[in-house]
């Protein structure tokens, strides 16, 4: 956890990187005190604030040095004071002395006297510091669920160009702030925002109700509103004319509406989604679209009535062009989808014409990881068992003999042995026994 750095300043040690410009001091802060547990309104004193509370709902980064526990690396909650002066949390250093430890733990001195002694200055600091932030968070929190309501009630009226602004400044509250989304929610704002999309949306529309909507929960009421055609195929529009960010978002509420039960194969079978994704897939200006991208496409690839339309955009030679390039993430989602392919014919006739294919499935074998050596496998057996006398040759030539025995000794799933022995028996059909164990020796380094 990032620290605070101590300053002095006239003789006191204190605290800077407030973010308010604040500086603490222990002996004038006990001495004066702050309102701990100030409400706002009325500027009274609230009821007193769980410490334990606060702490883990604010999640702070950052937090005052002092404040931390050195053994835990904590805030402190019950801070006590050892005889050598330095302080911990309570639990932390009675948890140190059960386990047979009578040292301090920071300095290493062992101690004269066991005592722990509550540390009510620092406490008293450290509940004040946290209570003006948590007072503040809420402050924040309520101020952004007023202006979230305004903004919806504010959508329902406005048109052209003042809509378009609306809808970015909704969409600004709802992506800091918790309450905003929550207040969407329960104000009927999903309804709201799901109306906007549709035949006649212009892009600039599209792109802010999708950033807003990727933000928020959405049930299956919600889901199925948003998987009607016109709906899908404004979002489809946007994701072709978007930019990197729009695309991505495009994406991310596509695959939420995947989700629901009642999804429909029929929703995604279609040429310009497909098109798009392969699009956004390729994109080699803009890589933090692969993944995002190779996901959706994953996913619809496990619809088996989609798979023929997505051979038919040239998906196979694409994905295999760019298998070299990708990260083993990546790899491994684009190996699934060209194994998917593969088991429809069109898919299989074209992972063998596709020249790279056999190299590129062959290098990938025992490099990478475990499944992408299961995909890369499978796929080469399709294909082999497509053409076993020309496919098996190439593959053979290309080193896959050797990968082979290499699979059969490693220590993979037996499943996957039993694969690469039957892709070895049908590559040796072609082949003399003692050409075809020429082809097996390990002679040379496997790349």
């Amino acid at each position: 956890m990032p620290m605070y750095q101590p300053s002095k300043r006239d003789g006191l040690l204190g605290f800077e990187g407030f973010g308010d410009g604040l500086i603490l001091d222990l002996n004038t802060e006990a001495k004066h005190g702050v309102a701990a547990a100030a409400i706002y309104g009325g500027g009274g004193i609230g009821e007193k604030l769980d410490l334990k509370k606060m702490i883990e709902e604010l999640n702070l980064p950052e937090v005052p040095l002092v404040f931390v526990c050195p053994i835990s690396l904590e805030p402190m909650q019950e801070p006590v004071t050892l005889c050598t002066g330095q302080t911990y949390e309570k639990s932390n250093i009675l948890k140190w002395f059960s386990l047979g430890h009578y040292t301090c733990p920071t300095t290493m001195q062992e101690l004269w006297d066991d005592t722990i002694m509550p540390n009510s200055t620092l406490h008293h600091l450290i509940y004040t510091w946290f209570s003006q932030k948590y007072v503040q968070m809420k402050k924040r929190s309520e101020d952004a669920q007023g202006r979230t309501s305004d903004l919806l009630g504010t959508l329902k009226k406005v048109k052209g160009q003042a809509r378009i602004q609306t809808l970015k400044e909704l969409k600004q509250v709802v992506a800091n702030h918790s309450t905003a989304r929550k207040t969407v929610v329960d104000e009927g704002g999903v309804a709201l925002l799901s109306s906007l999309l549709g035949p006649f949306t212009s892009y600039s529309v599209g792109c802010e109700v999708i950033a807003i909507l990727v933000n928020l929960t959405l049930n299956s009421e919600s889901r199925s509103n948003l998987m009607q055609p016109a709906k899908i195929s404004s979002v489809v529009d946007t994701l072709n004319e978007g930019s990197l960010e729009t695309k991505v978002n495009c994406v991310r509420l596509i695959e939420r509406l995947m989700e629901e039960k009642d999804f429909r194969a029929e929703i995604i079978s279609s040429h310009s989604l497909l098109v798009a994704l392969m699009r956004l897939v390729k994109d080699k200006k803009h890589p933090n679209g692969h993944l995002p991208g190779l996901s959706l496409l994953k996913l619809i690839s496990m619809h088996n009535q989609v798979r023929s339309l997505i051979v038919s955009i040239g998906a196979i030679p694409q994905l295999v062009e760019l298998i070299p390039l990708l990260n083993q993430e990546c790899l491994e989602l684009a190996l699934f989808i060209l194994d998917a392919l593969s088991c429809v014919p069109e898919g299989r006739q074209a992972l063998r014409d596709c020249s790279k294919t056999i190299p590129s499935m062959v290098k990938i074998l025992m490099r990478i990881s475990e499944s992408c050596t299961e995909y890369a496998l499978s796929i080469l057996l399709s294909v082999c068992k497509l053409s076993p006398e020309e496919c098996s040759s190439v593959a053979v030539d290309a080193g896959l003999a050797a990968k082979l025995l290499l699979v059969i000794q490693s220590g993979c799933n037996p499943a996957l042995k039993q694969r690469a022995a039957e892709l070895l028996k049908l590559c040796s059909l072609n082949y003399s026994d003692t050409i075809f164990i020429s082809k097996c020796r390990l002679t040379r380094t496997i790349q």
